[in-house]
């Protein structure tokens, strides 16, 4: 039974003369290589399609798979987690993780917080700026946080985002409208330990993998996890999982965030503490890195002592229950062409 893989290469858009931040969000060949790995192990035979581009080419000339392991993340525009998802809802191919709503919706972390904060789940206030304009209308007390609205890897994320000032809210949108062509996410500055939240299955079958906290070192760019910390990390980051009722109430509401959303298979979502020691959503990725050595999921998978391979399969596992899909007997690799 063939199951095909989407995915953007870093390398390939890097030989494109992308920048390494720009490219940030890509994968690895070794996370590709992987997760067909673990897919053979359960009987598959993992085909590697890549981006966009090539599974729109494969589908042209006929091709199809039982279902699709997507971990395209897309590059331009708003909705670009969401055209690989498209593409095979209009094809009637069932994939991985969530559908195009979802990773629209989610990637616009304005847009996820409006439908978080509807649904009375904790979150910081908040203001998009569209235009320099927009500042003006934002009544909100400093410090506050601003970052692009829809990126990831923490890219935008820096010292700077967080403002004391009008002045500097105003420097720092100006140049990060520039910059990413995208509105400015400008949020009250949550000053708590901040936590991220593997989760893994959908709707009532959602569950908690565990609770990592981010602790930032002396050496690291202060006030939050920034690209340069993210990319960094073995030198400028600690991670460690908490327990207790701390870790309940964390992911009471990362749970809570990720059903009401309507998140599927796996992911991670981020949590922040407020003032008074209460979990805020900070924002949910429902197509986050698996790298299985760098990513967030896979160092918080090593905390509670769950394996890659069965850390991709508990994924894999709630797409065939989803798709109510029988699982194959044997399988091997097949490599594109």
């Amino acid at each position: 039974m063939k199951v095909g893989l989407t995915y953007d290469l870093r390398d390939d858009y890097l030989a494109q003369g992308f920048d390494e931040e720009t490219a940030a969000e890509f994968d690895r060949p070794e996370t590709i290589q992987a997760i067909a790995d673990v897919l053979a192990s359960r009987g598959y035979e993992p085909v590697l399609i890549g981006n966009l581009e090539a599974l729109m080419r494969r589908l042209l000339a006929g091709e199809r798979w039982a279902f699709v392991f997507n971990i395209a993340e897309g590059l331009h525009g708003l909705g670009r987690e969401s055209q690989v998802p498209a593409l095979l809802d209009a094809y009637q191919i069932p994939y991985t993780f969530s559908d195009p709503m979802v990773l629209a919706l989610t990637l616009h972390k304005g847009m996820a917080k409006h439908v978080v904060r509807d649904c009375k789940i904790p979150t910081a206030d908040f203001a998009v700026v569209n235009s320099l304009a927009d500042i003006s209308t934002i009544n909100l007390p400093y410090p506050l946080f601003a970052k692009p609205v829809a990126e990831g890897t923490g890219k935008g994320v820096t010292a700077a985002s967080k403002v004391r000032t009008r002045e500097q809210l105003h420097n720092v949108c100006a140049a990060l409208l520039e910059k990413f062509a995208q509105p400015v996410l400008v949020e009250t500055y949550l000053p708590g330990r901040e936590f991220t939240v593997g989760v893994v299955g959908t709707g009532a079958a959602a569950r908690s993998l565990g609770v990592m906290e981010v602790l930032l070192r002396d050496e690291a760019e202060p006030g939050a996890y920034s690209f340069h910390n993210k990319e960094f990390y073995e030198g400028l980051v600690d991670y460690r999982l908490e327990q207790g009722s701390l870790a309940e109430q964390v992911n009471n509401v990362a749970l809570a965030a990720w059903r009401a959303l309507g998140c599927r298979d796996g992911g991670r979502l981020d949590i922040r503490l407020d003032a008074d020691g209460v979990p805020n959503f900070i924002e949910v990725n429902p197509l986050a890195g698996l790298n299985p050595i760098r990513s967030d999921l896979a160092i918080l998978a090593r905390f509670i002592n769950l394996p890659y391979d069965e850390l991709i399969a508990a994924i894999v596992s709630s797409t065939e229950q989803r798709i109510a899909l029988p699982r194959p007997v044997s399988a091997r690799i097949a490599r594109a062409v």
